[in-house]
C-alpha cells in the first residue's frame, strides 16, 4: 500500500486538482491511500480540519475515486507540520499545491511547498496547473 500525505490550504480548486494528481497514481485507487492533511497556522477556536472547505474537497473527490482517505490536522508551522506528519504517519510520498509567485512574494513570504521540498525525507510532487 502506497501512502501520500495530500497537504491542503483552503483553496478549493488547489486542493481538487491535488486530488486529481493523487487518483491518477498508477496503482490508485487499489494500492493507494492517502492522508488528506491541513496545517492550521492559529487556531483559537479549535476548528477541525474537515470544516476547511479544501479538506472536504480532496477527501471527497478521492472517495469518489475509491481511495482509501483519512484527515490528519496539524498546527504551527505549516511546512514543519507537513514534513513531520509525513514521517509521523511513514507517508511515501507528499502531494502539495503551489501558486505562482514573484521572486520579492517569495522572498517576503518564504513558499510552504519549497519548504516542504527542501525539508522532506520522501518525495515531493505538485499537480499541474489548471487548464486556462
Amino acid at each position: 500500500m502506497y501512502h501520500v500525505l495530500l497537504a491542503v490550504d483552503e483553496g478549493e480548486d488547489q486542493s481538487r486538482r491535488q486530488a486529481e494528481a493523487v487518483a491518477g497514481l498508477p496503482e490508485a485507487p487499489d494500492a493507494v491511500r492517502v492522508t488528506v492533511f491541513h496545517a492550521f497556522t492559529d487556531n483559537p477556536s479549535g476548528a477541525s480540519a474537515t470544516r476547511i472547505e479544501g479538506v472536504r474537497r480532496a477527501r471527497d473527490a478521492l472517495e469518489e475515486d475509491g481511495i482509501e482517505v483519512r484527515v490528519g490536522e496539524g498546527s504551527g508551522d505549516p511546512a514543519e507540520s507537513i514534513v513531520d506528519e509525513a514521517a509521523a504517519t511513514d507517508a511515501d510520498a507528499i502531494c502539495v499545491g503551489g501558486r505562482k509567485r514573484s521572486p520579492t512574494g517569495k522572498a517576503l513570504f518564504g513558499s510552504v511547498s519549497q519548504q516542504v521540498i527542501l525539508n522532506s525525507p520522501v518525495p515531493v510532487f505538485l499537480p499541474g496547473r489548471a487548464e486556462e
